[in-house]
């Protein structure tokens, strides 16, 4: 506890994953700074969101945590089961083909096949794992310590009154107190809330339920199963502990006249698998809930604070991507104050940089989370429903063109120079609308038939963007037109140095296959190769290339069909055959 007046150079506010990757990053890259972690609990403590994305992967080992983490022996996540869309039918969303799986022994390094999975942690252990490693770092961790007031003058935050009536004042504050908020609250922050993922969450923690699937040593999937007004999430943390809950809408509570437990309770014995999965298992008793409202503030940054986390957005939890934005905002608050603190760039473009790529990676795992409540036919019509959230942002579309602006767009502005949204690539949404769709249409991609590619450039504003590497916010040009952007770096500005070199379809082909050739091993070569079809057909989508078809050439023939991480359960028995992953699968072996 912080007894009397101290300044540091930054304190931050909270000491879950966003406040300890922020302060961890900034001892490392800078140890002379005097960083602060207030933390008003005492760890270990529990908390929701405990399944990951692979993107915090490389933060992780950024941090010098991947190896605690990993030692801490928690499971091996390789992607999640799914009852949702169209049918009940159970279909599976894994990061890597699961065929290509191989056993590996534990603990092990970030190498390899771990780089493209997660883990599915029990949250008391590790934030704690995180917060200490940040105290080892030389942050100084002072826990059991609430901040009371926030001591603003304009837009500025001259200090924090805490608990013992000590004030803390510091140069650069950072707001990683979770749906808490403090900095939002107090700088008069307003927010915004789509309607239709007001839900509530409701969960308790089991002991010995069987996992759905064991795959190896200690991998498996999390497993996602709908019902007609919500769904389940079962979730294994570790050799005995479950996390298991229900999300449902706030105004199907209020009008079942029961009480959340009651509900709960319901939800698992109406949903046969999970219930079979919970045949010996005993819940700790510690049943919680809480108001799940996915929400994104109006800015996250201002003269001298930022929100990292929760505290500046939260995302619905059906794309697991709670940790990942965490981590990540972490990360970029750390890496522009230690570029404001060198004063080498210019101060209001880090400022302006950070606001909006938090808002913009926020942004993007709500409209997709809007986009998969729409996709299940238990929840509204997907069409009707995609218009509205397209209404909602300010756009005037049919039906079929709100579709094809939720499902599709912005996928060149969430990572820059990657081609996502919502943390998954092109042909894996491609495969997820082919799965929703009412009609089970096929979805092609927006260059398959054509040959002809011309970079179209008009009226775009030359930018920057910035590029974060070894503790330095890189200057990398980029393009600007009717709010897209194309940054000239990764997959992205190697396609448009081809675009200018030719607009030809085989030419364009010929240049991907050689560049993989010369600079990618065997195992890689494919996977760069399909990464650049998929930017091309992103910058299509948003406009920065313009396709044609010229009857005297051959046309490119792609599409999403034959994705291996998407599938049916019956495809991937259909893969696996004959194959030696070793896989126990409780749900399909009975």
């Amino acid at each position: 506890m912080i007894q009397r007046d101290e300044t540091f150079d930054v304190a931050i506010i909270g000491g879950g994953p966003a406040g300890s990757t922020a302060g961890t990053l900034l001892k490392k890259y800078n140890p002379d700074l005097r960083v602060a972690i207030l933390e008003k609990a005492r760890f270990p403590r529990d908390h929701i969101g405990e399944s990951q994305l692979p993107a915090i992967g490389p933060i992780l080992d950024e941090m010098g945590a991947w190896d605690k983490i990993e030692t801490a022996g928690f499971p091996v996540k390789v992607g999640a089961s799914y009852t949702w869309g169209r049918d009940r039918d159970q279909w599976n969303f894994d990061f890597f083909p699961l065929e290509n799986y191989r056993d590996e022994p534990r603990p092990g390094t970030f190498e390899g096949q771990r780089r493209h999975t997660a883990f599915q942690v029990d949250r008391s252990i590790y934030d704690n794992v995180l917060l200490r490693h940040a105290e080892e770092a030389g942050c100084e961790v002072h826990e059991e310590t609430q901040v009371r007031e926030v001591l603003r003058e304009g837009d500025r935050v001259e200090g924090l009154k805490l608990d013992t009536g000590a004030n803390v004042r510091a140069n650069h504050y950072i707001d990683a107190s979770g749906q808490v908020s403090l900095l939002r609250r107090a700088m008069d922050v307003g927010t915004w809330q789509p309607e239709e993922l007001k839900n509530i969450a409701m969960w308790d923690y089991w002991q010995n339920a069987e996992w759905a699937v064991k795959i190896g040593s200690g991998a498996t999937r999390i497993q996602i199963r709908s019902l007609p007004y919500g769904w389940i999430w079962f979730i294994p943390l570790g050799p005995t502990r479950t996390s298991i809950g229900l999300v449902a809408p706030v105004s199907w509570y209020k009008e079942s006249g029961k009480t959340p437990e009651e509900i709960y309770r319901e939800a698992i014995e109406s949903q046969p698998e999970i219930k079979a999965l919970l045949k010996n298992a005993t819940a700790e008793g510690n049943f919680q809930t809480c108001k799940d409202w996915s929400n994104l503030a109006d800015r996250p940054v201002g003269e001298n604070w930022f929100m990292a986390g929760e505290s500046a957005g939260f995302a619905d939890p059906i794309l697991s991507a709670g940790m990942t934005l965490a981590h990540n905002a972490g990360r970029e608050a750390a890496y522009t104050i230690l570029e404001l603190e060198r004063g080498e760039l210019e101060a209001g473009w880090l400022r302006g940089r950070y606001g909006e790529r938090i808002r913009e990676s926020i942004t993007q795992h709500i409209r997709f989370a809007q986009y998969w409540y729409a996709a299940n036919s238990c929840f509204t019509d997907l069409k009707d429903n995609c218009s509205r959230i397209a209404k909602e942002a300010g756009l005037r579309l049919t039906p079929e063109h709100a579709w094809r602006w939720l499902s599709l767009g912005g996928f060149t502005s969430e990572f820059v120079g990657a081609v996502s949204l919502g943390s998954f690539g092109v042909t894996h949404t491609r495969k997820l609308i082919e799965l929703f769709d009412q009609k089970g249409r096929s979805s092609r991609t927006t260059v398959d038939g054509y040959n002809v590619f011309t970079l179209d450039l008009r009226n775009a504003e030359a930018g920057h963007v910035g590029i974060l590497t070894d503790g330095r916010i890189q200057r990398a040009p980029c393009y600007r037109r009717a709010g897209k952007m194309l940054p000239l770096v990764g997959l992205f500005g190697q396609m448009a140095e081809w675009l200018k070199a030719t607009d030809d379809a085989k030419t364009l082909a010929g240049l991907m296959q050689r560049h993989a050739a010369t600079y990618y091993g065997a195992a890689s070569a494919g996977a760069f190769v399909s990464g650049c079809y998929e930017a091309l057909d992103a910058m299509v989508q948003d406009g920065w290339v313009l396709r044609k078809l010229d009857k005297k050439k051959p046309v490119l023939r792609l599409n999403a069909s034959g994705s291996r991480t998407i599938r049916t359960k019956a495809d991937e028995d259909a893969a696996l055959a004959g194959s030696d992953v070793p896989i126990v699968d409780r749900l399909n072996s009975e």
